[in-house]
């Protein structure tokens, strides 16, 4: 959401890469119109709707990706997951190529990962083994041959100051203008 601090991230991150002369494009999982539920699977091919196929076009636009998230319950939201459902799919993303080999089709880009969360990140880390992120980074951008995906994690955003915040928002603005 645009008016939460991941939003404010977005909004920090996207304002120093454009002062480092770098084109962007942004998208708002929350503004899309999708179904985020892949119903059948990979047994039939389920029509995108127009704002998923803007967004692969995006994709294969961008050389640096970005996604700004909270962690819930340890992971994505379940909208993020949905998007990457119906968006990193077969022959967009990847290309099975044997029964335990695939080509990754996103080769030639790098990605970060944003990610809010109300625990500590060392507690995120030792206790949960940063499985959302884990997730995202290697299950899902690594495979696609999205690389390097760098993590940055900023919590805890419950028990955080406003100076704190402001930190945090500062560090999003010097990420972007480096664009890794």
């Amino acid at each position: 959401m645009r008016d939460s601090f991941c939003g404010a991230l977005a909004r920090a991150y996207v304002g120093g890469a454009k002062s480092s002369g770098a084109e962007v494009r942004e998208i708002y999982l929350g503004e899309l119109d999708f179904d985020p539920i892949l119903h059948k699977g990979y047994k039939e091919v389920q029509e995108l709707e127009p704002g998923l196929n803007k967004a692969r076009e995006d994709i294969k636009w961008a050389e640096h990706i970005v996604f700004v998230y909270p962690t819930w319950w340890g992971t994505m939201p379940a909208l993020l997951k949905g998007f990457f459902d119906r968006v990193f799919l077969p022959r967009f993303a990847f290309k099975f190529t044997g029964k335990y080999s695939w080509e990754k089709l996103l080769k030639g880009r790098s990605a970060r990962l944003l990610v809010t969360m109300d625990a500590p990140p060392f507690f995120y880390k030792l206790f949960l083994g940063a499985s959302g992120v884990k997730t995202i980074k290697k299950a899902i951008l690594l495979m696609s041959g999205v690389s390097p995906v760098k993590v940055t994690m900023f919590g805890s955003l419950k028990n955080s100051s406003e100076a704190k915040r402001k930190k945090w928002l500062q560090k999003a603005e010097k990420l972007g203008k480096k664009l890794a």
